[in-house]
């Protein structure tokens, strides 16, 4: 698609024509726009509310992901996670420690390190900030039919693509590797096949 055919597909602006019924490519890019600034202005409201920013509330998500699969984490692995610095990240730390949110403790087998955990108040407080919009989003989700399931998993392997491979200048590469992302069928579980 060209600049010239973008600018007229109505993808960033609303559709001239508004007596059409039938849903497009182009309102179904726009509500996924839509969903975008939707959820980007929920992290910022998240962010606000818990009063940190965007670094500091990604740390807490990988402690706390950390915390719920048994794994250790150390201020080096969470650096690697962030890709920030070590510096950087002793300093996110001992901000998220002063806060409350996080706490530091000796490394049981490396003295030379630390293991870091999320609070439970951290857990308690992203919980209740975030656990009825995670609550509807599985409810959406749990009410799609299998077919529903596969072709939206297909749509969103294939924008993932068309976002990550922006700098291809080849359309038709770039329409054979999509295609070629999306071939293998997905596997759902048992409850979705159902």
């Amino acid at each position: 698609m060209t600049d010239n055919q973008l600018g007229r597909s109505g993808y960033w602006y609303d559709r001239a024509d508004d007596t059409a019924t039938a849903v497009t490519s182009v309102d179904v890019l726009n509500l996924f726009r839509q969903y975008r600034a939707a959820e980007t202005q929920m992290r910022r409201d998240t962010r606000d509310s818990m009063g940190m920013g965007e670094t500091d509330l990604l740390a807490l998500r990988y402690l706390l992901r950390s915390a719920k699969a048994g794994e250790t984490m150390t201020p080096g692995k969470l650096a690697q996670l962030l890709k920030i610095s070590t510096a950087s990240t002793t300093i996110l730390l001992d901000r998220l420690e002063k806060s409350g949110h996080v706490r530091r403790a000796p490394h049981p087998t490396d003295r030379r390190s630390s293991i870091v955990t999320a609070t439970d108040g951290s857990d308690d407080e992203v919980r209740a900030t975030l656990g009825r919009m995670h609550q509807n989003m599985v409810a959406a989700a749990d009410s799609l039919s299998a077919d529903e399931i596969r072709t939206i998993s297909q749509f969103l392997k294939r924008m993932i693509f068309a976002v990550e491979s922006a700098h291809d200048h080849s359309p038709a590469d770039a329409e054979a590797q999509a295609e070629a992302a999306v071939a293998p069928a997905l596997t759902l579980p048992a409850a979705a096949t159902a």
